[in-house]
């Protein structure tokens, strides 16, 4: 199945100012995509509760990658990406 990802302008902010690229996340997404599915894979996600509710982290070192995944549609929305501190600002 294809997953359609959208990612906030913000987000894309970060990824130009850094030097990263669109792929980088969505070599991210994958991986985390197989976790869902049940695939013993190497990857750090947490389902965030609060104002973030609906939301999952995917942690990679310092960098943090909240994500919306709509799973009845096959969408998934970048909200934020930032490094550790900053990005539940």
């Amino acid at each position: 199945m294809n997953w359609q990802i959208n990612f906030s302008r913000e987000s894309l902010k970060f990824l130009e100012k850094n030097n990263y690229k669109e792929d980088f996340v969505i070599e991210k997404i994958k991986i985390v995509l197989q976790k869902f599915k049940g695939e013993d894979v190497n990857i750090n996600i947490k389902k965030l509760a609060g104002e973030w509710k609906g939301f999952y982290r995917i942690r990679f070192g310092k960098l943090r990658i909240i994500a919306e995944f709509q799973f009845e549609c096959f969408k998934i929305y970048i909200d934020r990406i930032d490094w550790r501190g900053d990005v539940y600002k």
